[in-house]
């Protein structure tokens, strides 16, 4: 992705680390996308009745992030409330969404790969959310 590039091009300056806020941004589209892929993979199981909290967990997860990388990408009159607020959200929706993932992850490679990028996402929304003053 050409995240880092995007970000070190912009006029706007945005007092976050650059390294890490690309690192975030690359990790919650990753985490949309793993999270929209297992909720349409539990939705092709034969079991589907039992994934129906995962699949919504997914749903959400997946919204949130993508809404994140929306809010990480826009440096123009920077609000760290906000961004603050987004990092927040979107921790909180890896942690269930990975959660769940994590009690089918046994039985449905999906939900494996789905934690796992959850769980990513999760801490590199940490780390950043430390360093926003």
């Amino acid at each position: 992705m050409k995240v880092a590039e995007m970000i070190r091009t912009t006029p706007a300056q945005v007092d976050l680390d650059h390294d890490l806020l690309a690192q975030v941004v690359e990790a919650a589209a990753a985490c949309a996308q793993a999270c929209t892929a297992c909720a349409d993979a539990c939705l092709s199981e034969d079991a589907v009745a039992d994934l129906r909290a995962c699949i919504r967990a997914d749903l959400d997860c997946a919204d949130i992030c993508a809404t994140t990388v929306r809010v990480l990408s826009r440096h123009t009159a920077y609000d760290a409330a906000i961004t603050r607020a987004q990092l927040q959200a979107c921790v909180t929706a890896c942690r269930s969404c990975g959660a769940h993932c994590e009690e089918h992850a046994g039985m449905h490679e999906h939900c494996r790969i789905c934690a796992e990028e959850c769980r990513t996402c999760e801490e590199l929304c940490r780390q950043l959310l430390t360093t926003i003053a």
